[in-house]
């Protein structure tokens, strides 16, 4: 699939999902409204009932304004004459069954005397009914009011939310199918990343492999030529380009290899203990150093560490190797050792073309090279630091990497020291 239209399908997706989650939370505000306004006349309706029985009790006429709404929740009702609490507790319970409100509520009953509200009880089914709920200032005074009583019903929210739980329940679903979209959308965009850098890799693969064989062929071909017997030199130098070539290929084959067998198991790691700076000279004997420039700074004082030192020594040839391939011959490099609170600071630096920002968090994906133009302008399959990081994790290291365009690269391995730091140092290389 094209990227545009992969665009247009995000696009798509995302304007659907945030019309369909703004739709959910329009309706699920709406319910509640209506839920709250039909819940609001109900308890209106059953007080003013409260109200007229209390008034028919006592042989009086009912104000004109009987019930007010001060908040969401609390209700001040006027009933013009002296009130009984036990008979507006009994009238309470008896008419909230009538309406079918089954919500414990909380009456209070105003005291001329005092000029205050007195808590009256807490009406409800559970086994805390006689505890207060609401604070003391929950139930306000109201002016000009001599004879009224106020209603709180303090798990009014709730008790709405419970009425709406069908939505509530259709929200979840519709959340859901959204998370799975959202999944989806992921999985395809990962799968088509890749797809891209597979096809990347198996064009590299093909080029760097299609070389050293063409090679081979055509240094076959000569060495099967009848006159080839009259001229040793030029046989051997056949003879050894095809050696050449198939060790070229061998290291390639066993690179791609390597990866293959630390992704099934770790099991490849068997660190003991060593000396870092040993491992870096003998690693450096065999290193084809050639026309390159390396310096050492091995300035680490505590250089005992467990590793693997198969895996170590390709670790170091694979930051050289890098640093090599992205700067050329000419590149100068640095390879140092630190100590640092108890680590050894392993770092390798150039002073290549560097990596711009937005590539250099992802150096240590798998397959992942940084755009040079041609794809095939540099060598590799875009595993070294892929390798570098997945054995580092396997010995429980850490791994950065910090680079300026134009300025070059530096690769950093904080390895844990296995001794305290001495006052001894080892020279440098």
């Amino acid at each position: 699939m094209k990227n545009v239209n992969i665009r247009i399908v995000v696009l798509l997706g995302a304007f659907s999902i945030a019309s369909i989650i703004l739709f959910q939370v329009y309706w699920m505000y709406h319910t509640f409204n209506i839920t709250s306004d039909q819940f609001t006349r109900r308890v209106k309706i059953a007080l003013y009932s409260v109200a007229q029985r209390m008034a028919d009790y006592s042989e009086v006429d009912l104000p004109y304004d009987v019930v007010n709404q001060v908040t969401s929740n609390y209700f001040v009702v006027n009933v013009a004459t002296h009130i009984d609490a036990t008979v507006l507790e009994h009238y309470l319970q008896t008419v909230f069954k009538e309406h079918n409100i089954d919500l414990d509520c909380e009456y209070a009953i105003y005291n001329c005397e005092t000029n205050a509200m007195m808590y009256g009880n807490y009406l409800g089914s559970n086994e805390l009914r006689k505890e207060r709920r609401s604070s003391p200032g929950a139930f306000e005074k109201q002016e000009g009011l001599v004879y009224y009583f106020g209603v709180i019903f303090p798990n009014r929210t709730s008790y709405l939310l419970q009425n709406i739980n069908v939505w509530m329940i259709s929200s979840g679903i519709v959340l859901m199918a959204l998370l799975f979209f959202s999944y989806s959308v992921f999985v395809i965009l990962r799968q088509k990343r890749l797809s891209e850098i597979q096809k990347d890799f198996i064009n590299n693969m093909t080029h760097e492999f299609k070389t050293p064989i063409s090679t081979i062929a055509i240094a076959s071909h000569v060495l099967q030529e009848d006159r080839i017997e009259a001229d040793p030199e030029r046989f051997h130098r056949y003879a050894r380009i095809i050696g050449e070539q198939n060790t070229r290929l061998q290291q390639q084959i066993e690179r791609v290899l390597q990866i293959a067998t630390m992704e099934r198991s770790s099991d490849g790691i068997r660190p003991e203990a060593l000396d870092l700076h040993r491992l870096i000279r003998e690693a450096m004997a065999n290193y084809p150093l050639g026309e390159v420039n390396i310096q050492f700074r091995l300035n680490a004082v505590s250089t005992r560490i467990m590793a693997d030192s198969f895996h170590l020594e390709n670790i170091i040839y694979n930051l050289l190797d890098n640093a090599v391939k992205y700067g050329g011959k000419e590149v100068e490099i640095v390879l140092s050792t630190m100590n640092k609170a108890g680590w050894i600071m392993l770092s390798v630096s150039d002073n290549g073309p560097g990596i711009e920002k937005k590539y250099l968090k992802r150096i240590f994906d798998k397959f992942f090279r940084v755009p040079s133009g041609n794809i095939h302008t540099v060598k590799g399959f875009g595993l070294g630091l892929y390798y570098v990081k997945r054995v580092a994790e396997d010995h429980g290291w850490k791994i950065s990497a910090s680079s300026q365009p134009g300025k070059g690269t530096t690769i950093s391995l904080r390895i844990t020291a296995i001794e305290p730091v001495t006052a001894e140092k080892e020279p440098e290389m």
